[in-house]
């Protein structure tokens, strides 16, 4: 059996850069988190989701910019079960490196997409940004 690798450090800095944004907050279940904006979410967190082994974050984009990424970039983003086919992408972050300006650039594009625009623009302000 795969040792699963610690993920709590990955989560530690993925929750602290999706609570920068205004409202965010994040609900634990088990191993997995939902980060949501009032009622609304817009990114989990995945570890090990119906045992697949991975660890992701998952979060809204624009139309057809989640079949691209999966398609272009197959070892690191794929299509999640369920939320996929909805505008969904994951991003894997169980990969020997993680960028993570480019995680945070995908939490803050599904922030906006999610987000009431009035918080969204906050969050456009040069002091959140």
């Amino acid at each position: 059996m795969a040792k699963t690798p610690n993920t709590t450090p990955i989560l530690e800095r993925l929750t602290k850069l999706a609570l920068a944004f205004p409202e965010a907050h994040c609900e634990l279940c088990n191993s997995h988190a939902a980060f949501r904006v009032r009622k609304k979410t817009f990114a989990y967190f995945l570890n090990n989701h119906h045992g697949d082994g991975i660890v992701a974050v998952t979060c809204k984009v624009l139309p057809g910019e989640n079949a691209a990424l999966a398609t272009t970039q197959p070892g690191r983003y794929y299509l999640p079960a369920y939320i996929g086919p909805r505008g969904w992408v994951a991003l894997r972050l169980d990969l020997p490196k993680i960028d993570w300006s480019e995680v945070r650039e995908l939490l803050l594009a599904s922030y906006f997409l999610t987000a009431p625009k009035r918080l969204a623009s906050a969050a456009r302000a040069p002091h959140q940004v």
